[in-house]
């Protein structure tokens, strides 16, 4: 049988003979691809584009399967290379018994066809039987109806089978430049080539302590600003970047002060551990870094999906606190006659107000800094809110009895308390006597936002007229009077009972209103833009499950190749050991030490990783609308830890495995 013949059944016969190092690579090959093929299926469904408010699940999937691509192409690269550096003895082998260069590239070339149309079959045929089980998730998750129908699309297949060609077409090309530099020789003993000690240690220790600090202030340091996503790239770069330094020259300081102190390196257990780690420290390095790294991106993913999750209701509520708020033009229809049509229409439909806030409002720009509100910088970030409120509407929304003086107010904010005694408002000094701790239309962000706004609480209807009329001319409006009619009485409904059984009710109340001619100004529906959040959090929701699995699959793969590839490298060590006198149990102690440092100095990593990135996590949830701290937290606790029982399992299976080999 000629050589040429021959490669194809050799190609079949190298994966299935090295299938401890194949097979999981498959797997997670087949599940890239059922993943991307799902993204691929529902962005290329037309049916997505019909759905109410679909506009940003649909921007949120493609966003997500771009970053998928960027995460999946290096990381079957990666993956591939530990393929590699397996299978280099046998092509050396292959070169010294009279295969060329070229027929070990046809060689590759089968194996690499054979493994792309086995991750391609296995991926879309996986695709093909679940897709329309994650569509209709994605649709539950976003609150669009779940009644529609999943259509299947060949530009999806389509799309898969080409990217995943290039991926698989990169690997090759990788795979053909590293057979074609080496020599025979170098080729049947490139598995068991130690490496270098890097250069200058002390320095790129140093370096990386830094950077990894430096991206840690960052994200202590982070505010709730336009900045928030700029520092959230920065943050992630630095720690990247510091992890490897601190990981590659780090891990090789400590080991050279462990070599150093003869009482500790000179016990069996701890020589082999250190020499072992010391002979392969560039490749060790980088693979607890890269294992410390997906660690990180598995919890931080988790924390933000479950608290999401968690706080969807409350974000949803915050945006729109009622299910309708109506606005009409002050002075024309009393509240008594709001009240009371309104009131008609609900108990028609058979529904329970929670409740009826009738109040007047006038909201006003200003630039507030500390306690002085200052005029509107045009143009400028800067300018905030001020919304005007009576007391006796304050007293009726909130069910209080305040009192006010002249000259004094009730002064309320969204974000942190202000802490002062008094209010310079456009050059008038006013006494604040109170900061609410909550006016139910404004809900309290509890912390720096994005869009700031106040709540002026005054005396009656003459002081509200008083600081509007001093506002407008403040800013040059020459019609003070025009002004002052323009101020708005809003009229906020709350219904009892789910979203979903009140769509009537809203739609009779909106038509009502709308029947006002002259009085009504315009309308808000709540149940509308709850249901708007919920499909834009729903496909955040969606990505961010996907890609916590995704990204805890790359992790166990990682975590897999290292200890299959340095157990086969150390079972030669090892059969020495056993051949000088070192006993089974020595050589467990040995193990378990040596999976030990490899496996919990990357959790430990991880863990201080995500403790100093929940203050941006915390930030970013701020900006995404969940002000919850105390939700995050518990999310955080939740997510750790279940994260280290299944990190602490796949530890003792990997002892177990690593055991068998050397053994």
């Amino acid at each position: 049988m000629s050589k040429w013949k021959m490669l194809p059944r050799m190609a079949v016969k190298g994966v299935i003979q090295n299938g401890t190092v194949y097979y999981p690579y498959l797997m997670a090959g087949i599940f890239s691809a059922f993943t991307y093929f799902i993204f691929a299926s529902i962005l290329c469904n037309d049916l997505v584009a019909t759905l109410p408010h679909s506009a940003y699940a649909w921007m949120l999937l493609l966003i997500g399967k771009g970053l998928l691509g960027i995460i999946l192409i290096p990381f079957l690269f990666y993956a591939n290379s530990f393929l590699i550096k397996r299978r280099t003895k046998e092509f050396g082998l292959y070169s010294i018994l009279g295969l060329e260069k070229r027929h070990i590239g046809v060689l590759l070339f089968c194996e690499t066809l054979l493994i792309y149309l086995a991750v391609i079959s296995g991926g879309i045929l996986l695709g093909t039987v679940l897709a329309k089980l994650f569509f209709l998730l994605l649709l539950k998750l976003s609150n669009l109806p779940v009644e529609a129908e999943f259509i299947f699309t060949w530009q999806a297949f389509a799309e898969t089978i080409l990217f995943f060609g290039f991926t698989f077409a990169i690997n090759l090309v990788y795979c053909l430049i590293q057979v074609s530099k080496s020599k025979p020789v170098e080729l049947f003993s490139g598995s068991r080539k130690g490496e270098k000690e890097p250069k200058l240690v002390w320095l790129y220790a140093a370096l990386g302590v830094l950077v990894l600090g430096t991206g840690y202030a960052v994200s202590i340091r982070s505010q709730l600003d336009e900045m928030i996503f700029i520092d959230f790239f920065l943050a992630v770069f630095l720690v990247v970047a510091g992890t490897y330094l601190v990981f590659t020259s780090g891990s090789v300081l400590i080991l050279r002060i462990l070599k150093k102190n003869k009482k500790f390196y000179y016990q069996k257990e701890n020589f082999i551990t250190v020499s072992g780690m010391l002979y392969r420290m560039k490749k060790n390095a980088a693979g607890l870094a890269n294992i410390c790294i997906f660690s990180t991106m598995v919890v931080i993913t988790l924390i933000c999906t479950v608290a999401l999750y968690g706080g969807l209701e409350q974000i949803t509520h915050y945006n729109y606190p009622y299910d309708i708020m109506l606005d009409f033009a002050s002075g024309n229809l009393s509240r008594e006659q709001i009240e009371e049509d309104a009131g008609e229409i609900i108990d028609r439909n058979e529904k329970q107000a929670v409740r009826i806030d009738i109040f007047e409002v006038r909201s006003l720009s200003c630039r507030v800094n500390g306690n002085h509100a200052d005029r509107p910088v045009s143009e400028s970030r800067d300018n905030n809110t001020i919304y005007l409120l009576t007391l006796e509407d304050y007293n009726r929304i909130e069910g209080k009895d305040q009192t006010l003086s002249d000259g004094q107010i009730l002064f309320y904010t969204n974000g942190p308390d202000l802490g002062f005694d008094t209010l310079d408002f456009l050059g008038i000094p006013l006494e604040i006597k109170e900061e609410p701790e909550e006016i139910f239309p404004y809900p309290k962000a509890g912390k720096g936002f994005f869009d700031l706004m106040y709540v002026m609480v005054v005396k009656d209807k003459e002081a509200f007229d008083l600081y509007a009329g001093e506002y407008a001319k403040a800013n040059g409006v020459t019609d003070r009077e025009g002004f002052l009619e323009s101020t708005y009485q809003k009229a906020g409904i709350l219904l009892e009972g789910e979203d979903a059984l009140k769509q009537e009710t809203v739609e009779d109340l909106i038509a009502w209103c709308k029947e006002q001619q002259g009085f009504f100004a315009s309308y808000k529906d709540g149940l509308e833009g709850r249901s708007m959040l919920r499909t834009m959090y729903g496909g955040l929701l969606f990505i961010g499950i996907l890609f916590g699995t995704v990204f805890f699959m790359c992790l166990l793969l990682i975590m897999y190749y290292k200890q299959i590839s340095e157990g086969y490298e150390d079972r030669g060590s090892f059969e020495i050991m056993q051949k000088v006198g070192m006993s089974d149990h020595e050589i467990r102690r040995t193990i378990h030490k040596q999976i030990l440092l490899v496996f919990f100095l990357p959790l430990t990593g991880a863990v201080l990783h995500t403790m100093a990135g929940m203050f941006m996590v915390n930030n970013l949830m701020s900006a995404l609308q969940l002000f919850d701290s105390r939700l995050i937290v518990t999310c955080t606790a939740a997510v750790l830890f279940v994260f280290m029982v299944i990190y602490c399992i796949s530890y003792l299976r990997t002892a177990r495995t690593y055991y068998k080999i050397v053994n």
